[in-house]
């Protein structure tokens, strides 16, 4: 047994020991501070708030209004309007204009009247490619809901549920209540998304997807170009469990899937226009990619796809009308989206827009800036011949959509907004403005602003619309403008037409939608961008301050 004075003398020397080894360690930095966690998903937008919007009534008129019911018929009027909840019950006209209207004639009245006289009534808008923001972007629910209510969307199909399937499932439910100020929601997917393993490799992985996506009560799936067998699969699988399909069609996977490839396999949509140049090879099976070209850089990606349509068969030729064909044959679905392109073919148009400095978030603008991270902000060194490359891509895009258009085929409105120097909703009146640029007369661009949109939504699950135009028994989903939109669309934009008033001498501001009606709960548009104009301002003054306090 050892003796105590012996243990004693052991620990101290061990002590000693330890000491010295510690003095002899570099001093060790310390531990990391814990970096906060990219948020997954944008802010959800608050509880519909007391004041924001009015009804639905038991019954509402509007009196006096001209229509455009969104089927392509010219406006009429004067007519009434009868709401009752939230479906439209009565369209009456009242004769012809200019008139004077018996009383006698005139619906009853209601809990509710607007005085239409002076009025458009069109059905409300559907956006068939519209994100909800995104947490790059920096925009919350509300901002990018609230800019679409006051520009007349009333329905929006959101490609990719970008912020989470359950986060966006949970958004739809909300607005289906009227619980929140937004559109309707039409929850599409990509694959794999919110699923675990996360990732759709194989043909029996798509299936069980779409199967487990189906059980969570999605509407639809955003696809690429996947292999064949695994977009067969996709598509096949969605249609047996009434489930929508659209496309981007990118360019990492059109050489075994383009346009015509997607749709014989039953594609619902095709988003933007990648795959229909390629249907169009005659003399090559690949784009024309320069020896250096790298997708990852977005300079390449987009500056190379504005020279894509002119490798393509020209309008007219063999080519073109057997694709066309079989295209209207298949009664293919085209959202073109010429909105999100056009700073490619005039950055400074999109870039110097007057709605920006009162309408865009501080984070949204520093997002759009030139960038190697940020998607779509690929303004290293845009030139001259870009732009002039994307202008005469436009013609040939612009051909191909106005030709399909008078052939029975169908193209809806997207605008794919909060990426290249785009404004939800602004840009989505942005589009329609294009669609009459491609020859489009207004009230076929009003038609694809609508009922176009209406019949892609429903034609998955085989049921009738239930908004789209302006018709008794469906839903009251309207837009009301003091201004003729088919005389200028400009003037369905939140900052409305410049006019020369000619009693006054004046320039003045006309038009701008005054009520965007969705579930027959009347929205107030223009107090709609006065709230977004003010989440603008605090973001700038919160953005000053943080500067102001940085050292």
């Amino acid at each position: 047994m050892r003796s105590p004075q012996r243990v004693l003398g052991s620990l101290l020397l061990l002590l000693a020991f330890g000491r010295a080894a510690t003095a002899q360690q570099p001093p060790q930095p310390p531990a990391p501070a814990q970096q906060p966690q990219k948020p997954k998903h944008i802010e959800p937008a608050p509880d519909r708030r007391p004041g924001e919007g009015e009804g639905p009534f038991q019954r509402l008129v509007i009196r006096g209004a001209t229509v455009v019911d969104g089927t392509g018929a010219p406006p009429m009027g004067p007519v009434d309007v009868v709401i009752e909840g939230n479906r439209i019950k009565e369209v009456k006209s009242l004769g012809a204009p200019g008139v004077p209207i018996k009383d006698e004639d005139r619906p009853k009245g209601g809990d509710r009247e607007i005085d239409g006289k002076g009025m458009w009534i069109l059905p409300g808008f559907v956006d068939l490619h519209a994100h909800i923001g995104g947490v790059a972007q920096g925009t919350p629910a509300e901002y990018v809901f609230k800019l679409w209510l006051a520009h007349g969307v009333t329905t929006i199909r959101d490609p990719g549920s970008g912020n989470g399937v359950d986060w966006t499932l949970r958004e739809r439910e909300r607005s289906a209540r009227n619980a929140i100020v937004a559109p309707r929601i039409f929850v599409y997917v990509r694959p794999g998304s919110g699923w675990d393993p996360n990732r759709v490799e194989t043909a029996e992985q798509a299936r069980e997807y779409v199967r487990w996506a189906a059980k969570k009560g999605v509407d639809g799936f955003k696809l690429g170009a996947a292999d064949p067998e695994i977009m067969a699969a996709l598509i096949d699988e969605a249609r047996k469990h009434g489930l929508g399909t659209q496309a981007h069609l990118g360019q990492m996977g059109v050489a075994r899937m383009d346009a015509l490839d997607a749709a014989r396999l039953g594609l619902g949509s095709l988003e933007h226009w990648y795959g229909l140049p390629e249907a169009l090879f005659v003399d090559r099976t690949v784009q024309d990619f320069p020896a250096d070209y790298n997708y990852s850089d977005e300079y390449h990606r987009f500056g190379q796809a504005g020279r894509l349509w002119k490798q393509a068969a020209p309008p007219g030729s063999k080519r073109w009308n057997q694709v066309m064909d079989e295209l209207l044959a298949l009664r293919f679905v085209i959202d073109p989206t010429m909105t999100i392109y056009e700073a490619s073919r005039d950055m400074m148009r999109a870039r110097e827009a007057e709605w920006h400095d009162r309408y865009t978030l501080p984070s949204l603008w520093r997002f759009y800036q030139p960038s190697r991270e940020s998607h779509g902000s690929y303004w290293f060194s845009w030139t001259t011949q870009d732009e002039i490359e994307w202008k005469n891509n436009y013609r040939l895009w612009m051909a191909f959509l106005d030709e399909y258009k008078d052939r029975g085929g169908k193209v809806c409105t997207g605008s794919d907004s909060g990426f290249i120097y785009k404004l939800y909703g602004f840009d989505y009146i942005r589009e329609l403005e294009l669609l009459q640029e491609a020859g489009f007369h207004p009230l076929e661009v009003i038609r694809a602003a609508t009922l176009c949109g209406a019949e892609t939504l429903m034609a998955p699950r085989q049921r009738p619309i239930e908004f789209g135009i302006i018709r008794p028994g469906l839903l009251a989903d309207l837009v009301l403008v003091e201004a003729n939109p088919i005389a200028n669309l400009k003037v369905l934009y939140g900052t409305g037409a410049i006019r020369l008033n000619e009693q006054t001498g004046k320039v003045e501001r006309v038009g701008g939608v005054k009520y965007t009606i969705k579930d027959g709960i009347v929205y107030d548009a223009k107090q709609l961008l006065a709230d977004v104009a003010k989440i603008v301002e605090d973001a700038k003054a919160k953005a000053k301050q943080a500067d102001v306090a940085s050292p």
